[in-house]
């Protein structure tokens, strides 16, 4: 069978496994269930791709770049809604507030609690790493690998120009429209803070200009209302997005390449898996059902598993925060956006604390002592700050936090080959780290209806 043929083929098999996903929606079945679905025949379809063709094969490779017009463009469609789903939800969410005071208290406490868990995340990777007596030195470099490391000596060069001092600077906006572009890894913070603007300037008015300020009001919630429909419209197509992802990550994937670091791969998913129980637990707290909550967010975190983009799957965490554990609707926004560039549990806590405990040894330095590892829980927190919510912002992490360790940078590329496989379950940690300051931020300051959040499940999208 010729290549042409082959893809032919594998393009069919694609469509029949979408059209069982849509046989599914036809039937009213749940949402969670068309995900899992999704997900679980994805991993199917990629492995049988890899096993008839091979991972580096011309024909698995056209073939995906067809799977990705699915894949890619599902998340390039989350991505577009982001800001216009920012501004219309932070600028709603603050007019609509009869206590303007309340504002404060919330974004300040969401990232309080969002650096809380990131330095327990740095203590839970850097424990892990103790535990399974990781270490840089026994790392072997290949071409590959040595070709990422000069690439991420480079990385490192252009992101020290930015101190952690400048990234809080550049939150401010010198040009709103430039940031609602997307450009920079504060660009979502930037348009919080230029949407919050907005909405505290029009609650300035509300006496002096009062129709002035109604209009305004007006305007903004019918712009919020087109928007959620605009995401309830996208939400409908990520069973089809998560079954592309999957197939062509697993198709692709090196597995004699992730064998050789599957000590790494094992402490790394140990500390995330521990990291998520610590969410679940602080949310038991808090008095809420941690079943439920697995429950609820498993859709959203199959996705941010499979997409590897905190950014893009905001949409899906803003829908489920609000519709599905009763945040109010301030809050959810507020957290899925900081959660987006602050205190990312899994790529700025676990992954460059681990790492810096790998790399210790190399120069020399105890990594059991206790004063390293409390400069580093430190500097772990406070550099996360600013870290992209997209494939890739961990390895800026890992660089920010071992070049103000003293430590070298070499290690981030000597693990370029297992990076995907880690950077999904970092993500989702991300992710749940998000929601869990939210709703604790939410219930601390009675802003979670916990009717709704111990209700059953509700179809999100028909």
């Amino acid at each position: 069978m010729g290549e042409l043929s082959s893809v032919l083929v594998n393009l069919a098999g694609m469509l029949v496994l979408m059209y069982i996903l849509f046989q599914m929606q036809q039937r009213h079945m749940s949402f969670g269930k068309r995900v899992m679905t999704g997900l679980g025949l994805g991993i199917l379809f990629g492995l049988v791709l890899q096993g008839i063709y091979g991972p580096s094969s011309a024909v698995v490779k056209q073939s995906n770049t067809w799977f990705d017009v699915v894949g890619s463009g599902y998340v390039r469609l989350l991505k577009m809604i982001v800001m216009p789903l920012i501004i219309v939800s932070i600028t709603s969410a603050i007019t609509n507030l009869k206590d303007t005071k309340i504002l404060g208290k919330a974004g300040t406490l969401i990232i309080a609690i969002l650096l809380l868990t990131t330095s327990v995340a740095a203590v839970v990777g850097a424990g892990y790493s103790l535990t399974f007596g990781l270490n840089g030195a026994s790392l072997q470099a290949g071409e590959a690998e040595l070709s990422a490391q000069k690439s991420v000596e480079g990385k490192k060069i252009s992101f020290e120009a930015k101190p952690v001092q400048q990234q809080l600077i550049e939150i401010i906006p010198s040009n709103p429209f430039y940031a609602i572009t997307g450009q920079g890894s504060n660009a979502t913070l930037s348009v919080v803070f230029f949407s919050a603007f907005i909405g505290i300037s029009v609650l300035g008015i509300k006496k002096k200009k009062p129709e002035a300020a109604d209009f305004f009001i007006k305007a903004i919630n019918s712009c919020h209302d087109v928007v959620m429909r605009m995401v309830t419209l996208v939400l409908r197509l990520t069973p089809y997005g998560v079954l592309a992802l999957m197939t062509g990550f697993v198709s692709t994937s090196n597995f004699a390449e992730i064998y050789k670091l599957v000590q790494f791969v094992m402490a790394s998913y140990c500390a995330l898996i521990t990291m998520f129980i610590i969410h679940m637990l602080i949310l038991t707290f808090m008095g809420f059902n941690p079943f439920t909550y697995v429950k609820k967010i498993s859709p959203v975190m199959i996705f941010a598993f499979t997409s590897r983009t905190s950014a893009g799957t905001m949409p899906l965490t803003i829908e489920t925060l609000i519709n599905k554990l009763g945040l109010s609707e301030a809050y959810a926004n507020l957290a899925a956006s900081f959660g987006t560039s602050i205190g990312q549990n899994g790529c700025a806590g676990i992954y460059p604390a681990m790492l810096a405990i790998m790399v210790a040894p190399t120069v020399g330095i105890n990594p059991f002592e206790f004063g390293f590892l409390v400069k580093l829980v430190v500097i772990v927190a406070i550099s996360s700050f600013g870290i992209a919510g997209v494939g890739g912002g961990a390895t800026f992490a890992a660089l920010v936090v071992l070049s103000t360790m003293g430590l070298p940078v070499g290690l981030v590329g000597l693990l370029i080959a297992i990076e995907p496989l880690i950077d999904m379950g970092r993500t989702a940690l991300n992710v749940s780290g998000a929601m869990t300051a939210g709703l604790v931020a939410g219930k601390m300051l009675n802003e979670v209806d916990v009717n709704k959040y111990n209700q059953d499940i509700e179809e999100v999208a028909d």
